[in-house]
């Protein structure tokens, strides 16, 4: 459905029967809430039967009520205040295990990204990488750990890698002002998505650049513009974002990326494992055995 969920149900208000008047009502006042229940949670909430939730759905043009729940979350994703989402979240958590319900929706958004990813995109996002005279990376505020994860390998596999830092917003143009048709610029962002990072990244594609975007959903505004997007499911767990689905999907491009310059990246390390050797940029057992007395030290194996 192109118009926006909330729109429909005001506009179709005076078609419900008494029943669905009730589930219309409570979505108009709390969608915040609404989209994360199950259909049979929304309709004990409103005093009505989940089968009246399911027609409520069908009436709005849906073809099941997941489909409708979807609209919603994402026409909200986007909207809530860190304040509605801490509410949200210890609605859906309640009394049950913080642990395993937190791991157990990472473990789910890890699997619907595996099986959703478009292989067809990932393997252009490689391709474009490596062909690239230079690769911009942005991401900002919680985005900044995905951004600065892949500029740290990416910058041990290139020689032309430009991580964009977000001080000001006058130093990103300042850092991209060259930007240019042969490089490609990475932005990350997921809800609430970074106006400076979708600022950016409009900048870049009026110069011609390649734009790879690695985000929550096609309708991320971020996706709208780019011209290779990798969609990685993301979710808010409480004022958290959860990030676990969109790291396993960037551990799989810089794979990709490595093996694609194999050759000079077996150099690279091998230089790398020299200079850490040579500057004692790890712990051995020897340093630990001088440190923690030899009975004490920490094995090899572990």
């Amino acid at each position: 459905m192109s118009k926006d969920i909330l729109s429909t149900i005001q506009s179709k208000m005076n078609t419900f029967s008494k029943g669905q008047k009730l589930i219309a009502k409570y979505i108009l006042e709390c969608y915040d809430k609404a989209a994360f229940m199950t259909a049979s949670k929304l309709g004990k909430t409103v005093n009505v039967s989940e089968s009246t939730v399911v027609r409520f759905a069908a009436e709005l043009g849906y073809d099941g009520y997941p489909s409708m729940q979807k609209a919603l979350q994402e026409m909200i994703r986007n909207k809530l205040t860190t304040i509605q989402r801490i509410e949200v979240s210890n609605d859906r958590i309640g009394n049950q295990d913080i642990l395993a319900q937190v791991m157990q929706s990472d473990i789910e958004k890890i699997r619907l990204t595996m099986e959703e990813t478009d292989r067809i995109a990932f393997n252009q996002a490689v391709s474009a990488i490596v062909n690239a005279r230079r690769i911009y990376i942005l991401g900002v505020r919680s985005a900044s750990t995905i951004s600065n994860f892949i500029s740290f390998y990416f910058n041990l596999i290139f020689d032309n890698v430009v991580t964009v830092y977000t001080n000001t917003v006058s130093e990103i143009y300042e850092q991209i002002m060259r930007v240019g048709p042969e490089d490609v610029f990475i932005g990350v962002s997921f809800p609430r998505y970074s106006t400076r990072t979708v600022k950016a990244m409009h900048f870049a594609k009026k110069q011609g650049t390649r734009l790879i975007a690695i985000t929550d959903s096609q309708e991320s505004p971020l996706a709208r513009m780019s011209d290779v997007t990798l969609i990685a499911k993301s979710d808010m767990a409480s004022f958290v974002d959860s990030l676990v689905a969109p790291l396993s999907l960037v551990n799989a491009l810089i794979v990709a990326v490595g093996r694609m310059t194999n050759q000079n990246l077996a150099e690279t390390f091998g230089r790398l494992e020299q200079v850490w050797a040579e500057y004692d940029v790890y712990e051995t057992p020897e340093e630990e055995a001088e440190v923690f007395g030899a009975d004490e030290a920490i094995s090899p194996e572990k």
